[in-house]
């Protein structure tokens, strides 16, 4: 008897239908000897409405605790009806907030890292014969605040609590059937991956890809989850998450992946002294505003300037504080850009392969792209670009790495190590 948790994304249970047929899926399961745990996301575009409601209320901002208790709203109507589906297949089941699961948090307000989680009351609910199904994306303070964990928020509460009942396996749910080479919708030819490792899977949610959440894939790796993504609509086989995967002979880059939410801030004529960025960093971070490409360039006549990239979503935010510090900094302006987007290659092959990164140069500048910002890892290259030819560029790259199903493999060449 394996102990099973099924999470499903809310295009999995956007309507009555559609409920349905998850409720039948999970029931098929548990009635071939599993102990079933599911947890779900709000129905469909449930958030984005919500959060537009609370737009018609609010002519500000609205406060960030009430927003937390007006999103969670969406999750527990779904653990509710799905229960009620369960239920009248003759299962028996139990529907959970995540609170109520034991989902414990840090006190932030819509972007809360998990910190604790007693399961005991779902361990209970399982040793009486039930589906336990549990909302996904909130949590509760130990003061008992109502916290969200950020949007694919219910991606981690599934794998946090498939690692403190210490599961079988984790299986994620969505309207893809696994995890492509890149989006599928932008290159037709793109290949669905049989497995992928952890820090693989890792860069690319990070780097943009949605199909995972990074917090989820960060928290399998680090309790060793087996992993699972595969589709809700068919039964194919999924894409398998784990420590370690078989190389594809010659597959070097294992997938692209790009993030339109880029904005860059550039901080000029800034005092060259120590402590001038930690101020400014610093200073971002206690707004829990993430920063990721940093350039700084050299000194000149004392000052130096410097430029970063946070999501196109915090950038308003990242101009007021870096303005409240102006006295502390000391510099002579900021300016920031819109319109970019970041793509980037991800392969562990890459680290023992010559010519991976000078490769993606030279197809973006064959384009007639600019490369504002260059970034890497031992596994990643990532280039921040004008986001007009997105879809050229992933296309372009794509065929260079010998991704497509036709092609052969990109060999490496001998201009770089990366």
């Amino acid at each position: 008897m394996s102990l099973i948790v099924m999470k499903f994304g809310g295009s999995s249970v956007g309507d009555a239908e559609r409920m349905k047929r998850v409720a039948n899926r999970v029931v098929e399961r548990q009635r071939e000897g599993n102990r079933c745990v599911v947890v779900v996301s709000a129905m469909g575009d449930t958030t984005d409405d919500l959060i537009d409601l609370s737009k018609q209320i609010c002519t500000v901002t609205p406060p960030a605790r009430e927003m937390d208790m007006l999103l969670t709203t969406g999750e527990q109507v779904s653990v509710a009806l799905l229960s009620m589906a369960v239920q009248s297949l003759g299962q028996p089941a139990v529907s959970f907030t995540g609170w109520q699961a034991g989902m414990y948090t840090e006190a932030v307000h819509g972007k809360a890292r998990i910190t604790d989680i007693q399961p005991e009351r779902v361990l209970k609910a399982l040793d009486q014969g039930n589906v336990v199904i549990v909302a996904g994306f909130q949590g509760m303070t130990t003061d008992g605040e109502i916290t969200t964990l950020g949007r694919g928020g219910s991606d981690t509460t599934a794998v946090a609590l498939a690692a403190a009942i210490q599961a079988d396996v984790c299986e994620i749910f969505t309207d893809v059937d696994g995890i492509y080479s890149t989006d599928p919708r932008v290159v037709k030819c793109a290949r669905k991956l049989p497995e992928i490792t952890y820090d693989e899977m890792l860069e690319l949610a990070n780097l943009g890809a949605a199909v995972l959440h990074p917090r989820a894939v960060e928290y399998a790796k680090n309790y060793n989850v087996p992993l699972v993504v595969r589709s809700s609509f068919n039964h194919n086989a999924g894409t398998n998450v784990k420590e370690e995967a078989a190389m594809e002979q010659g597959i070097v880059v294992r997938g692209i992946a790009s993030d339109k939410n880029v904005a860059r801030i550039s901080i000029l004529g800034v005092e060259e002294k120590p402590g001038q960025l930690a101020k400014v960093f610093t200073a971002l971070a206690n707004e829990q505003i993430d920063v990721d490409i940093i350039v700084q360039s050299g000194v000149m006549n004392g000052a130096a300037d410097f430029s970063f990239t946070v999501a196109l979503t915090d950038k308003d935010k990242a101009l007021e504080v870096i303005q409240s510090i102006r006295s502390e900094v000391g510099f002579r302006e900021v300016s920031s850009q819109e319109n970019l987007v970041k793509v980037s290659i991800v392969g562990a092959g890459m680290v023992s392969t010559p010519g991976v990164a000078a490769k993606m140069f030279e197809v973006i500048s064959n384009l007639g792209l600019s490369i504002n910002m260059v970034s890497t890892s031992e596994i990643k290259t990532s280039c921040v670009i004008d986001n007009s030819r997105l879809n050229e560029v992933i296309q372009a790259l794509h065929t260079a790495y010998g991704l497509d199903t036709d092609q052969q493999a990109f060999v490496g060449g001998p201009a770089d190590r990366r």
